[in-house]
């Protein structure tokens, strides 16, 4: 049964109408660069439209995962697909793997959570919503769907073993960088309740993170992520445009927040606090 006629799931016609728009995101997330909020997190501001960071973030990164999940499950038979190969099966099960974590289990495990803009919400929705159409389709119906199909697009197992690598490797580093900001942001809140018992004035503290990727580089999670979805393209195949475009709207809508950032830690602690810290590309930048 379809949510909404011809688009949830989509229809070949309509897939391809949402894919060719998705191709064009990096021209919406470059307008990041001319400006220097973001409503979410250190560089974000007080407004009344901002939304509760727990509840924002899941509602927000759910409908990732779930959508491509519908698709999954009802595509297939619209085309006469009885059985999907492993591949499919696979990657659809890494996608929800990683948004399991970052849907569910993130904002439960989170010490605190800043408040998140209803205008990055719902950019933050619409974007999953788009990525998931993309991916689920072509898992689920409009890429190779047969062992044939994947052998006729120059498919092999090393392939995709490296592929799972280069993803399990993005993961397994993005989850310890989240835990080492957690683990700062815990010895804030403890900081903060013992001043509370002094009957001290309490006013917000911000560290430099030092331990793992951190010692190299401030934004080791959303370097990681790349890495993450590098490797899902590398197993999908370079020919799986859906896993492409997620890999290059990611990078275009995360650099400039990086890029932010790094003036946001250049101006709070000064150069010599992060002397020898690349921003986000080791080697590069």
């Amino acid at each position: 049964m379809a949510i909404v006629q011809d688009w949830l799931p989509a229809s070949q016609e309509n897939y391809e109408k949402i894919l060719f728009w998705w191709k064009l995101y990096p021209l919406l997330a470059s307008f990041q660069w001319i400006t220097s909020w973001y409503g979410m997190g250190k560089t974000s501001v007080q407004s009344k439209f901002n939304l509760p960071g727990r509840i924002a973030w899941a509602t927000m990164e759910i409908p990732g995962f779930t959508t491509l999940l519908y698709i999954m499950s009802t595509l297939p038979a619209q085309h006469g697909i009885e059985d999907l190969p492993w591949q499919n099966k696979v990657l659809a099960g890494l996608f929800v793997i990683h948004y399991t974590y970052r849907a569910v289990i993130f904002p439960i495990i989170q010490p605190s959570m800043s408040p998140i803009h209803v205008l990055v919400w719902a950019n933050a929705i619409i974007f999953q919503l788009c990525n998931a159409t993309c991916i689920g389709s072509w898992l689920a119906a409009y890429g190779p769907t047969t062992q044939e199909a994947w052998k006729a697009q120059n498919w092999s197992v090393v392939q995709f073993s490296f592929g799972l690598v280069l993803f399990y490797v993005g993961l397994a580093a993005n989850y310890f960088s989240d835990e080492e900001l957690r683990e700062i942001r815990r010895s804030e809140l403890r900081r903060q309740a013992k001043l509370k018992q002094q009957g001290k004035t309490v006013e917000k503290h911000y560290e430099v993170p030092q331990n793992g990727l951190f010692k190299y580089m401030l934004y080791p999670h959303y370097f990681m992520e790349w890495v993450e979805w590098l490797g899902y393209w590398v197993a999908a195949g370079f020919s799986c445009t859906p896993a492409r475009c997620f890999l290059l709207n990611e990078f275009f809508a995360m650099l400039p927040r990086a890029v932010s950032g790094g003036k946001w830690y250049k101006q709070k602690f000064g150069e010599d606090k992060i002397k020898g810290k690349y921003v986000i590309i080791p080697g590069v930048y």
